[in-house]
């Protein structure tokens, strides 16, 4: 199931914990981020454990336009994350709330 970006906004002001990956490269982060843990799509494979405590939790992912993320949520289901959600439109759509 995704997640739009006006839920994510929401949650995110609301101060809920959230467990938030942004799946886009370093250069990317750095020009532009809403907090999410850094784990580029590409090096996902290899960095799995970094997460996985997370593995029965809700984790959003997120990337640029949402297709990367798309992705990154299939795989992640692949290996046993159950509740990976999409956050549609990625943050060109997030940012266009504002």
């Amino acid at each position: 199931m995704d997640i739009t970006v006006e839920e994510l906004k929401q949650r995110i002001e609301s101060g809920d914990p959230i467990n938030l990956i942004d799946v886009r490269e370093d250069y990317e982060y750095e020009a532009d981020n809403i907090g999410g843990y850094l784990i580029p799509l590409g090096d996902l494979p290899h960095r799995l454990n970094e997460i996985e405590h997370l593995k029965n939790e809700e984790i959003l992912v997120h990337c640029r336009s949402g297709k990367r993320s798309e992705t990154a949520q299939k795989y992640m289901e692949s290996q046993g994350f159950t509740n990976v959600r999409n956050v549609i439109g990625g943050i060109l759509a997030y940012n266009e709330l504002d």
